[in-house]
């Protein structure tokens, strides 16, 4: 069942359960035109409960149903989808309700189409696209306003890209791809040769492969590769404002939050997380599922899955302040424990020539 099934009168209790495979207990009947929380959901309203934490909303909430694990139901008010992962029934749900405006299918009469640039069936672009000569855009791929897909870059089926995403040449982008407005995928990586004090630009040679099933947030710029291509493996997603720069690779399933930043011809395995503002220095690899926290700074590769973190917690800013001064004294106070500790070995070593006949000490 698409998103449009679920417009006008929305769907019953009985048509979510199949199609979400979760099991109702409740009005198969009882119908439901949209989704909300817990604490905002009113009749007519799905909702969810996924994290603990919202777990007492649960006995007031007016929603007329709500998706929940089977250890909840008795504290459920309402009829309920039971599912073994009530976060992910929530996600597939919110599918069936997402009234997205869509490009019209066809080609708007303002868009520039290249001679030679091949449209799949069913394709949806937006006013004032350019598609560049020898581009290829799969079936159902939609493409937002303004939008510019430079010359010889391939889109696979099915791929949504919003309005003013910027695709420079021979960028390739794998199947149900989404990226989001403001994109910039093949820009030159920041290549220069210095010579007595001069910067000389270095020709970006490689493009950027993406793989299937990646997301793209909104201002996340992608890099071209210098020689080699920069690439982002299948069922990547990428929150906004991300920098990735050139020759980068990113494995499969990786997850990365907005506002971090990778340096040049880094390797980041499979199925990491990276959280916020996080800074990753080139030329690292980093391994499969290695979790970084918030702004953490790595200048070291990691061999070994884990988690990594580096900085300071947040403090109240007199504390910081006391704790700051503290921090400019450690190598000072490292010195100064290094030689204590060789003064107690000496006094050790020295202990039984010092000792009095009668075994007590002078």
């Amino acid at each position: 069942m698409s998103a449009e099934q679920g417009k006008g009168n929305g769907l019953t209790l009985g048509e979510l359960a199949q199609q979400l495979g979760a099991e109702l207990r409740g009005d198969p009947a009882i119908r439901i035109q949209g989704l909300a929380t817990l604490g905002d959901a009113q009749a007519g309203q799905l909702s969810f409960l996924a994290n603990p934490l919202y777990r007492a909303q649960l006995a007031s909430t007016s929603a007329s149903a709500v998706i929940v694990a089977e250890d909840v139901v008795a504290e459920c008010p309402v009829a309920c989808l039971v599912a073994a992962n009530p976060y992910l029934t929530y996600a597939r749900a919110s599918h069936l309700f997402n009234h997205r405006p869509r490009q019209p299918e066809g080609v708007h009469p303002t868009a520039v189409i290249a001679p030679g640039a091949v449209l799949g069936t069913g394709c949806r672009i937006g006013p004032h696209v350019v598609i560049e000569a020898g581009c290829m855009l799969g079936e159902r791929v939609e493409v937002g306003p303004s939008t510019c897909i430079g010359a010889n870059s391939r889109i696979g089926n099915d791929c949504v890209l919003h309005g003013n995403v910027t695709l420079y040449h021979g960028v390739v982008i794998g199947e149900r791809c989404t990226l989001h407005g403001g994109v910039v995928i093949g820009a030159d990586g920041f290549g220069f040769a210095n010579e007595k004090g001069a910067w000389r630009k270095i020709a970006q040679l490689g493009g950027v492969r993406i793989g299937n099933d990646v997301e793209v947030g909104a201002s996340t710029t992608i890099d071209r590769g210098a020689l080699r291509d920069t690439i982002i493996g299948d069922n990547v997603i990428l929150d906004n404002q991300i920098q990735i720069a050139h020759n980068v690779e990113i494995g499969e399933g990786t997850a990365i939050a907005g506002c971090t930043g990778i340096a040049g011809s880094t390797k980041i395995g499979r199925y990491c997380t990276i959280a916020g503002a996080v800074g990753i220095a080139g030329h690292l690899e980093i391994a499969d599922r290695v979790h970084l926290t918030m702004r953490s700074a790595i200048t070291n590769s990691i061999s070994e899955p884990g988690s990594y973190s580096s900085g300071t917690a947040m403090s109240s800013t007199k504390e910081w302040r006391k704790n700051a001064v503290r921090f400019r004294q450690l190598d000072d106070m490292a010195r100064r424990i290094i030689q204590l500790e060789a003064r107690l070995k000496a006094l050790d070593a020295a202990g039984p020539a010092n000792a009095a006949p009668d075994g007590k000490s002078d």
